[in-house]
């Protein structure tokens, strides 16, 4: 199962700068002119999560396997790319297969570094990309209107209830409002499955100066009020920091963030903040070979769990023993867990948990 976000903005954002530290390579190349990042560039990268080392030191696992997201660094989009500017149409198209957008917006001044806009203005950017996704969806739906309305007059009850589910659609994007701020309820599958840009989750990634690494400024600010009144998420990161951190070893990385005033990494916050965005979480399967993270959309049934692992598992699904990752660490392992009764054995209709540690029974 696998997700990915792609990351967008216009370009000299500090995308690319941002995708080679996520994925600690060179892959995409960051240059001071528009369109530098020619082929989308994909990475994946460890979800970072603590309990992995708690859970491995107490199952004695001579490994430890963390999740992972997969990130794609898009091309930056400029005013009119709905119509063909710039890369244009190209660019939409390599954003509708991801699950989630990171949204970067430049909230630095730097002289040297040219703005495609001309000057610094983080929400007009935001706006400008959330406008060319709109026209981009709007040209989307309104392709797909007449032959449904055709069908629909017909008689014909699928075309009726693409009908239902569209309508509302275009009516927000003819609004200029985003595609997600009308979606009917119990549809976000079926809306999900139309490839629309901006029903997609969004988290505003605001790259700041380093000296407003660990406080932001008052572009991240700007940018943090639009993202609340929207219902989305904004992290602060300098993209300059975390290329710098990426080249460290992995034992100095700790000290030369706190030198910054910095508790953690930028990235790990983007990391984990796309993951929570996708509705993301995990749950880990314990042994002497190896301690693994598995990753699972929230509300997932145990058998369905199981399928990450195998498909077998999830055909031929028992049952499964559960464990809570703080009774599994109280109790010093399974063993414990099951001398106090906190290892419990769950059925079909058992819906994970954040931190399950699981074994699953199974029979093909």
């Amino acid at each position: 199962m696998g997700f990915n976000c792609g990351i967008v903005g216009l370009p000299n954002v500090g995308k690319s700068t941002l995708f080679n530290a996520l994925t600690a390579t060179v892959q995409a190349q960051a240059a001071n002119y528009p369109f530098c990042t020619i082929e989308p560039n994909v990475g994946r990268v460890a979800v970072p999560d603590p309990r992995l080392g708690v859970l491995a030191a107490i199952g004695k696992s001579v490994k430890i396997v963390p999740t992972v997201l997969e990130f794609v660094d898009i091309a930056g989009l400029v005013r009119g790319a709905a119509q063909g500017e710039g890369l244009g149409n190209q660019f939409l198209g390599n954003i509708r297969e991801v699950d989630a957008i990171i949204h970067v917006l430049r909230c630095f001044e730097d002289p040297d570094v040219v703005h495609v806009e001309g000057a610094i203005d983080p929400v007009r950017d935001a706006e400008t990309v959330e406008t060319e996704l709109m026209l981009a969806d709007l040209e989307s739906l309104e392709k797909r209107l007449p032959g449904l309305q055709k069908r629909a007059r017909g008689g014909d009850k699928e075309s009726a209830a693409q009908l239902a589910l569209i309508e509302p659609l275009t009516a927000a994007l003819e609004a200029g409002r985003p595609a997600r701020s009308a979606i009917p309820k119990g549809e976000a599958e079926a809306v999900r499955r139309l490839g629309l840009l901006t029903a997609k989750p969004v988290l505003y990634v605001c790259n700041v100066e380093e000296a407003a690494a660990a406080t932001g400024n008052a572009f991240s600010a700007r940018v943090a009020a639009r993202a609340a009144a929207e219902g989305a998420r904004a992290v602060i990161v300098s993209a300059a920091i975390e290329a710098e951190v990426a080249q460290l070893p992995e034992a100095d990385r700790g000290e030369f963030l706190s030198g910054l005033g910095l508790d953690d990494s930028g990235l790990d916050r983007v990391i984990r903040a796309g993951y929570d965005l996708l509705g993301l979480i995990t749950y880990f399967t314990v042994g002497p070979k190896e301690t693994r993270a598995w990753t699972i959309v929230r509300g997932t049934r145990a058998p369905q769990a199981a399928g990450v692992i195998h498909g077998d598992f999830e055909r031929g699904f028992i049952a499964c023993e559960t464990i809570a990752y703080a009774d599994y660490v109280a109790g010093h392992g399974e063993a414990g867990a099951r001398e106090v009764g906190k290892l419990r054995i769950e059925g079909k209709d058992y819906v994970v948990a954040d931190g399950d540690v699981l074994l699953f029974r199974f029979n093909v």
